[in-house]
């Protein structure tokens, strides 16, 4: 009789799935070769591995530029910093994403404002960020989330109207492309992470795109301690900032993760759409979310589903994922939750004061904010799914399909 494996059933799965991160020869290549220039760090500014890196990724992305830095936390931060934030300007952001998102505002004494997103896609809602538009507004981070793209269509109409500044949040979506353009060159600049955990990665580092030379500039002269040098001392006054340059040992290593960018993104997004197919046949009541057809390149960082309760005979998702685990397949559930709600967010009046006209004693202490969709898909309906699991053999899908099905077919039993 079949058993679940939280009940003492054999588990659908045993083993682990590919490893991460991936490297081959490339990455060794690129490695010894900065090794042996005894150029390790990243000044003199800019290192040649930079100046080539960023040619690279820039071309790939439909960008004019892209200036590597020390990680997808400061990117934010120097893009608010290189468009002119002042002290209380507002920021909107979705209040469904990683934290740096808003805290970059934060520590550049802005004003994040949290919106909802869309059902759709999880990613900002236009029209939650129209309604909140203020006199004090000046920019808005619309985020790439999982394989998704915000609708940059209706937010760069709405940012235009507004003479708003956008930054494409693209931490999660490297390598995709919105009607033939890529991410981080549609709004005025562009931020992506090269974390561990993410597609493309040096373990640490992040990098800027833009198509506006002044921006450029400037953001050179953030990444290197405010110096001015030649080519990026073509604009006015003096930027105060800190050293966030990346290394040319943590360059090396996305070298060789660029010259593969292309085929695994290719390969990546293949395998999401098998996922999906033989998930919405096998399984009912759990889908992936659709794919915007004005997405012409498919990232699929996280493939996220919405999960319905009713469909697994009532059983919450929480319950549903602790048994999934335990067929050997470990999917999340409160991957994000909004970030009016999470710890790392406590950012406090008496330490950023632009923040207390809005949030009084701090972001956490307002009760006041509610994005019901955010929530809804955070507490009991999205299910993430991470990358590593689309960067093997259609039998690992299989698996997790597999275990899916069997966790749905005796679901009862987790009542």
């Amino acid at each position: 009789m079949e058993k679940l494996a939280l009940f003492g059933g054999t588990p659908v799965r045993e083993g682990g799935f590919a490893p991460w991160p991936q490297y081959d020869e490339r990455e060794k290549e690129y490695l010894l070769k900065a090794l042996e220039s005894r150029r390790w760090g990243g000044y003199p500014y800019p290192s040649p591995l930079s100046l080539e890196f960023g040619r690279r990724f820039a071309e790939y992305h439909g960008a004019k530029y892209c200036l590597p830095a020390a990680n997808g936390t400061v990117t934010l931060e120097i893009a608010l910093h290189a468009a002119g934030l002042k002290a209380g300007d507002e920021v909107i952001v979705p209040a469904i994403t990683f934290a740096a998102t808003a805290a970059a505002a934060v520590r550049q004494n802005g004003v994040p404002v949290f919106v909802d997103i869309e059902e759709r896609n999880y990613c900002m809602d236009p029209d939650a960020f129209e309604a909140a538009i203020t006199p004090k507004t000046k920019a808005v981070i619309p985020v790439h989330l999982g394989a998704s793209i915000a609708d940059m269509d209706r937010i760069m109409e709405i940012a235009k109207k507004h003479n708003l500044i956008v930054i494409e949040d693209c931490a999660h979506a490297h390598g995709a492309q919105w009607k033939g353009q890529g991410v981080g060159s549609i709004g005025d600049l562009g931020s992506f992470s090269f974390q561990s955990s993410k597609l493309m990665t040096s373990g640490e580092g992040g990098c800027i795109t833009t198509n506006d030379d002044i921006l450029r500039q400037k953001v050179m002269s953030l990444i290197n301690c405010g110096r001015k040098g030649p080519g990026y001392d073509g604009y006015e006054g003096q930027l105060f900032t800190g050293n966030y340059r990346l290394s040319e040992l943590q360059i090396a290593v996305l070298m060789g993760q660029m010259d593969r960018l292309d085929e695994v993104t290719k390969a990546r997004a293949e395998m999401h759409d098998y996922f999906k197919k033989v998930l919405h046949s096998e399984v009912k009541g759990l889908t992936v979310l659709e794919t915007d057809p004005r997405t012409t390149r498919k990232s699929a960082y996280q493939t996220i589903m919405k999960y319905n309760s009713e469909a697994f005979a009532g059983v919450h998702r929480d319950r549903f994922l602790e048994a999934l685990e335990k067929e050997g397949v470990e999917l999340d559930g409160e991957f994000y939750t909004p970030l009016y709600h999470e710890p790392i967010m406590n950012a406090l009046s008496d330490e950023y004061p632009a923040l207390r006209d809005r949030y009084g004693e701090g972001i956490l202490f307002n009760k006041d904010i509610s994005c019901p969709v955010a929530e809804k898909m955070s507490y009991e309906q999205g299910i993430w799914m991470h990358y590593s699991y689309l960067s093997g053999t259609k039998k690992d899908v299989e698996d997790i399909v597999a275990a899916i099905a069997k966790v749905q077919r005796l679901a009862s039993d987790l009542r």
